[in-house]
């Protein structure tokens, strides 16, 4: 696996930044959890979907950057197939249950906004919980079948992965067989692609009820209470898809990308639900004003 260049003479100091980078990933998304597990007016199903969106980005960086980190300090850069595809794996799922949070994120903000009246009905404790459930359950499954589907294909062409991990993209390009691996991908694609639709769709009912609110105070806060979820979908989405479907001109371009949306994504949601969530920005000033005065 190379990553960078053989002869780079930086290795230290790209440690570093990716050290302080997945350090800062599971600080900031540790905050978010632990503020809402801890306050009990975030115990709402808006709240336990960011805290496994939260729970979910930091497994994402928790897949990649420690084993980074391992080759680039090591300079071991040998990656078994077992250890190869035990990362592809656990990445496809994370991809999947990200994709499908994303999805009920959205579809919590349609009930709340065009059907109020039944928000704590649909989105009970009990379905929230089981929703929670059938996502890990739905996405380890579909990872499982998907990386089954491709371990006998065998490499040709090279034995060298241009990137920082096993990743869908990587591993076409040394396969002998690009079409059953490119066919064995086209149900993790329709996995992601459909969540992305709902997505849509439950964006579009809900800016065409916004669009009928007379008054314009309640159109902003209607519209404010799913700002920070579409920011992040959209930087998401917008990454991952660029990634993906954009042709590979160059080992670098796939790997900014991959940086982005693997690092540094994970990352920035929480800064974003915490920066536009009202609600979570003063329970986590709560907490720290709170940990200040206990020293004192």
């Amino acid at each position: 696996m190379l990553p960078f260049s053989g002869k780079t003479r930086n290795k230290p100091l790209i440690s570093t930044i990716f050290f302080f980078i997945y350090l800062a990933g599971i600080l900031i998304n540790s905050s978010i959890i632990t503020v809402i597990c801890l306050e009990v007016q975030l115990h709402e199903p808006m709240y336990l979907f960011i805290c496994n969106l939260s729970i979910v980005d930091i497994f994402y960086t928790s897949v990649t950057i420690p084993k980074l980190l391992h080759m680039l300090l090591s300079g071991n850069h040998f990656v078994s197939f077992s250890q190869c595809y035990t990362q592809l794996y656990f990445f496809v799922t994370l991809i999947n249950t990200e994709d499908i949070l994303f999805f009920i994120m959205a579809y919590d903000r349609y009930v709340a906004i065009c059907l109020p009246l039944h928000y704590h009905r649909i989105l009970s404790r009990k379905n929230c919980i089981l929703i929670i459930i059938g996502i890990w359950t739905i996405s380890f499954l579909n990872s499982l079948l998907y990386v089954t589907s491709v371990l006998d294909m065998s490499s040709c062409h090279s034995n060298l992965i241009h990137q920082f991990f096993c990743d869908i993209k990587s591993l076409t390009k040394t396969t002998c067989t690009e079409i059953v691996f490119a066919i064995a991908g086209m149900g993790n694609v329709l996995f992601i692609f459909l969540p992305l639709m709902c997505t849509f769709i439950s964006y579009v009912k809900i800016f065409f009820t916004i669009f009928k609110i007379k008054s314009s105070k309640s159109r902003r806060k209607a519209f404010s209470t799913c700002s920070s979820h579409i920011t992040v979908i959209s930087i998401y989405y917008g990454t991952g898809l660029a990634a993906y479907l954009i042709p590979s001109y160059s080992d670098v371009i796939d790997f900014v990308f991959a940086v982005v949306y693997g690092t540094i994504i994970p990352m920035m949601n929480p800064i974003i639900y915490s920066l536009q969530n009202s609600n979570i920005k003063t329970a986590l000033l709560g907490d720290i004003k709170g940990m200040c005065f206990f020293k004192e």
